[in-house]
């Protein structure tokens, strides 16, 4: 796998780099702004990409605007966001595009190697990985008017293992249900949602994603 990582903080960008490659992956090029980043992308079309939020020249959303933007040229580009920040402007449009692929991770949430490296090779894979807390958070800034706000507790829950990628199995280990009770929260989370009950796999969850990011409230950090 050909990685591009892009993170300002020279420390993580390259404790990252040297993660990976220690992981056997192929970091084809560490950069620190968006502008470089796109151009990394465009020239050498890798694999998958590591970015911040984050980044230079305004420090603002310029690595998610960017990680946009280069899906648009190299359309289904694995996107795995690392940020500090949930920022939900640009997200949409990244998470809810349909092209599955994306990832958003906190990094003060990031605990384990293992576990990072598995989000970046189940991105790289066209499945999603999104950190509970980013879930939350976009749950949290619904209106509420939404159909999300007729979800119960434990649909919630459920939702947000789904976001994470997790399938039926691991959700009802989680929570300590049976996998019928699961199906049974998906079917009602669908149902209220509006979302079609035959989805599967990642492409569930990318509905799921694409409906939780279709009127973001636009609430900066």
């Amino acid at each position: 796998m050909r990685v591009v990582i892009a993170e300002d903080d020279a420390l993580l960008r390259e404790g990252l780099a040297l993660l990976l490659q220690t992981a056997g992956i192929d970091v084809i090029a560490v950069v620190d702004n968006a502008d470089d980043f796109l151009a990394v992308v465009v020239a050498d079309r890798p694999d998958a990409v590591v970015v911040d939020v984050r980044l230079p020249p305004t420090f603002t959303d310029d690595g998610l605007r960017a990680a946009v933007r280069a899906r648009a040229v190299h359309p289904g580009l694995p996107v795995l966001v690392l940020s500090s920040y949930v920022e939900d402007s640009y997200a949409a449009e990244l998470l809810g595009d349909g092209g599955g692929g994306v990832g958003y991770l906190l990094k003060e949430r990031v605990g384990r190697v293992d576990r990072f490296l598995e989000s970046l090779h189940r991105v790289a894979a066209g499945g999603t990985a999104m950190d509970p807390e980013v879930i939350a958070q976009l749950l949290v800034r619904r209106k509420a008017d939404d159909p999300l706000s007729t979800l119960t507790v434990r649909e919630r829950e459920v939702l947000a293992l789904m976001a994470e990628g997790q399938d039926n199995s691991a959700i009802a280990e989680r929570l300590t249900v049976t996998e019928g009770a699961v199906l049974k929260h998906i079917r009602s989370i669908f149902a209220k949602l509006g979302l079609s009950a035959d989805e599967s796999g990642h492409r569930r969850v990318l509905a799921v994603l694409a409906y939780l990011n279709a009127r973001p409230g636009h609430t900066r950090e």
